[in-house]
């Protein structure tokens, strides 16, 4: 039987979006908080972004490299959260049949508790394991494929990684290439500095016990690494190495030292309002020929958003209490809470701005080795590498959605009432040096980290390549050379605030 193919002619597509449109304003939803008239503004953008998203279905470039996406995917790791849900992890992978685990840390949290009930509880059920302890905090090419040189020939049938966001990443590329043994290391990390394959079978196990309250590494397929012939961080990213369960166990965050919390707190600040400010995933373009291609970080969508501003509220609430108070354990466990919520966001929406500068700002670092880190090296910890430009990067963003900018300046405790939308960027920029500089012992710009204006051109070449989180970065022009005045510019701007 053949299917008879309807087309609809463009007069008829606008009469069905006026239609629409028509139902949508004289008919709307009896939901309370839709007849609140504070929400009417939020609805009705919600309005007018889904009859757009009509018309744009319905008028579709014929040019695949110009077809803007029209969907969006939700994907995150199962995630338990609870104090001492760690003692749990031996049944878990006795429950998913595992025999042999590969658990993989680093030499300071191998001393920690959160260790001792992960193999204490392995040992219960049975379970043979064996340890990987020598993950670098933020992980370089060279300490990755140490890693997965140990893991190979132990060929485990699980993962489980005890740590920070570099142990769990280091845990998720070690399974990648466990699985993918006979891959070139370049196979799957992130174009143009890698060929960016799609993973094409499933991973084994792996299960994240976070023990920072930041990366939210354990609800996302992203894992990122310095590469250093580059000078340039990068990473893979792709829905299939996303751990199968994330415990986030609040007794495991109590450790950390105040400049840790610190550090971690500033990336869940900067993944929030990233992804909260990200360009809307139906701007994102090409279109994918397949779904195995839709990248994980699609751009800003209706469930990401919900994720990324609660999390952003938490962290300003939460953070400075956290850092100043190592007995606050409310603060702590909420911290952890948001990390996870703004993985979740920021995992499905992606980062932009800060994330893609910051990765060289690490990459290039001219020796600053960060107060209150364990480590035998220069570090600049990823959380301040990514806040030291926020000031600067929200108010060149601003002009993109005022709107959205304003509601993060709110998130903030700014009055915006009489704010003009004009001046969003500059007050959202001041809210968060404000916020920084509360925090205490934090660079307030990358002149403290040691860079001066002769290494502004080495930082914009290593933002380049970034290209998986420039393309979600509003306002950021596409022209190559324009772009690159435009980093420049963002970057003299973040040398001090």
């Amino acid at each position: 039987m053949t299917v008879p193919v309807i087309r609809v002619a463009p007069s008829a597509a606008n009469r069905a979006v006026s239609l629409l449109r028509t139902i949508q304003f004289t008919h709307p939803p009896n939901c309370p908080c839709h007849t609140n008239p504070g929400h009417h503004h939020h609805n009705q953008r919600q309005q007018i972004s889904l009859a757009n998203n009509v018309r744009r279905h319905l008028a579709t470039p014929t040019d695949p490299s110009q077809q803007k996406e029209y969907a969006f995917e939700m994907a995150a790791s199962s995630i338990r959260f609870g104090p001492g849900a760690t003692k749990e992890v031996g049944m878990d992978f006795k429950n998913l049949g595992a025999k042999r685990v590969c658990i993989v840390t680093d030499t300071n949290v191998a001393q920690l508790d959160a260790m001792k009930q992960a193999t204490e509880g392995l040992a219960r059920e049975g379970v043979e394991f064996t340890v990987f302890d020598k993950v670098r905090t933020e992980p370089k090419d060279s300490s990755i494929k140490e890693a997965i040189a140990f893991a190979k020939p132990y060929n485990p049938d699980a993962f489980l990684a005890v740590g920070g966001g570099s142990v769990i990443d280091t845990a998720k590329l070690m399974n990648l290439y466990t699985v993918f043994h006979d891959a070139d290391f370049l196979d799957f990390v992130n174009a143009p500095l890698g060929k960016g394959l799609p993973v094409t079978k499933p991973l084994k196990p792996l299960v994240a016990v976070p023990t920072t309250a930041g990366t939210g590494s354990e609800t996302t397929g992203t894992a990122i690494f310095d590469l250093v012939s580059k000078k340039a961080k990068t990473g893979v990213a792709h829905r299939a190495l996303k751990p199968t369960l994330g415990i986030c166990d609040p007794l495991n965050t109590r450790t950390m030292p105040s400049a840790v919390h610190a550090s971690s707190g500033l990336d869940v600040l900067c993944h929030s309002l990233e992804s909260y400010t990200a360009i809307p995933y139906y701007e994102r373009k090409p279109r994918p020929t397949n779904p195995i291609n839709r990248p994980a970080y699609q751009g800003a969508n209706p469930i990401s958003d919900i994720f990324s501003l609660n999390a952003l509220r938490s962290t300003v609430k939460y953070l400075p209490r956290a850092v100043r108070d190592p007995e606050d354990f409310e603060a702590q466990e909420q911290m952890l809470l948001a990390a996870t919520l703004a993985g979740v966001g920021f995992g499905n929406a992606g980062v932009h701005l800060c994330h893609g500068m910051s990765y060289p700002i690490s990459g290039q670092n001219p020796g600053y080795k960060h107060a209150g880190y364990n480590v035998d090296h220069p570090i600049i910890p990823h959380g301040v590498s990514v806040a030291v430009t926020a000031p600067a990067v929200f108010r060149f963003t601003a002009a993109s959605n005022p709107d959205r900018h304003l509601e993060a300046a709110e998130a903030f405790g700014v009055d915006i009432s009489n704010v003009k939308r004009e001046s969003a960027g500059e007050v959202l920029g001041e809210a968060i040096a404000k916020f920084l500089v509360s925090l205490g012992d934090q660079p307030r710009g990358l002149k403290e980290l040691g860079f001066s204006s002769a290494d502004i051109d080495g930082l914009v070449e290593g933002t380049i390549p970034q290209k998986r989180v420039l393309m979600l970065a509003p306002s950021l022009s596409e022209e190559l050379n324009a772009e690159k005045e435009e980093l420049r510019t963002l970057f003299e701007n973040s040398l001090e605030y």
